[in-house]
């Protein structure tokens, strides 16, 4: 049932595009471009087999574009003239990974067969595979994305979920891109695989409710670990498995975790505590 949900939402994030007067359908390429599919699998492959955390940041760089302006690659621009890149936006800057990638795949279709397919398109793909490799569900990626021409500092920084959002304000910025509650949940359980750095949770430690007190939803045993290497001060960089069961295994240990108060972020843990509905699909 989750596997399901997840590739019908992935799938309702992909069709968000900038297309105008025309549809996308998984053959787009079939004759323009017939293995730029192929292409793209093999290099994410490859990328994956080098560092598996890979999958995770590929899969985390079409979500993070998808939030801002629909899927049209527009995190992937740099800033110049009148463009103001989304990488150095709050959820993106020092966290936003995978571009060599993405830069890789473009230049090995760009000599199959130029200025053809669209990096939106490539990203999409990319999550698509990522999600395989790491032993989550396939899916047919409708194809024809346009790419853009301009970026979003703002969108990016106010649109994309944030790890201390409270649970209604995760769920308003879903219901923006057309997403309800089971997507919230479904994408949220892309969680299964990836790392999050300790400034990313530190205040459910130390601080949850500014009161100097941690989020007492969070299991005593499991916050024991996480004060090791996330110290009050200093360690901000120090990375944590957002699934410390199976860090690199697409698989539903992540709600597994929820369910025992072992959620790493609090936007992952008010699923199961803030709201009957969302911790019922949990």
């Amino acid at each position: 049932m989750v596997c399901s949900i997840i590739v019908i939402t992935l799938l309702a994030l992909g069709l968000a595009s900038n297309i105008i007067g025309g549809y996308l359908y998984p053959q787009f390429y079939d004759h323009s471009c017939p293995r730029a599919q192929e292409i793209v699998r093999n290099v994410v492959a490859k990328a994956v087999a080098k560092e598996p955390r890979m999958a995770a940041s590929l899969l985390r760089l079409h979500f993070h574009d998808c939030f801002v302006k629909g899927c049209d690659a527009s995190i992937l621009l740099d800033s110049g003239g009148s463009i103001i890149s989304e990488k150095r936006s709050n959820p993106n800057r020092n966290s936003a990974r995978g571009f060599e990638v993405i830069d890789e795949i473009k230049a090995v279709i760009e000599k199959e067969c130029p200025h053809t397919v669209s990096c939106a398109d490539i990203l999409a793909l990319a999550a698509r595979d990522s999600t395989v490799l790491t032993g989550g569900p396939s899916w047919e990626v409708p194809l024809g994305r346009r790419d853009s021409r301009g970026a979003s500092l703002s969108g990016s920084n106010n649109n994309v979920p944030a790890p201390n959002n409270t649970f209604q304000t995760i769920l308003t910025k879903f219901k923006l891109q057309g997403l309800d509650i089971v997507d919230l949940v479904a994408l949220s359980g892309s969680h299964t695989i990836g790392n999050a750095r300790c400034t990313r949770f530190r205040e459910r430690l130390y601080n949850q409710s500014r009161n100097g007190q941690p989020d007492n939803t969070l299991d005593q045993s499991y916050a024991s670990q996480l004060h090791r290497n996330c110290p009050r001060s200093g360690g901000d960089q120090n990375q944590f498995f957002l699934d410390f069961v199976s860090p690199i295994k697409f698989d539903n240990s992540y709600f597994k975790n929820l369910m025992a108060n072992k959620g790493l972020l609090n936007s992952d843990q008010v699923l199961f505590t803030k709201n009957g509905e969302s911790r019922e699909l949990v």
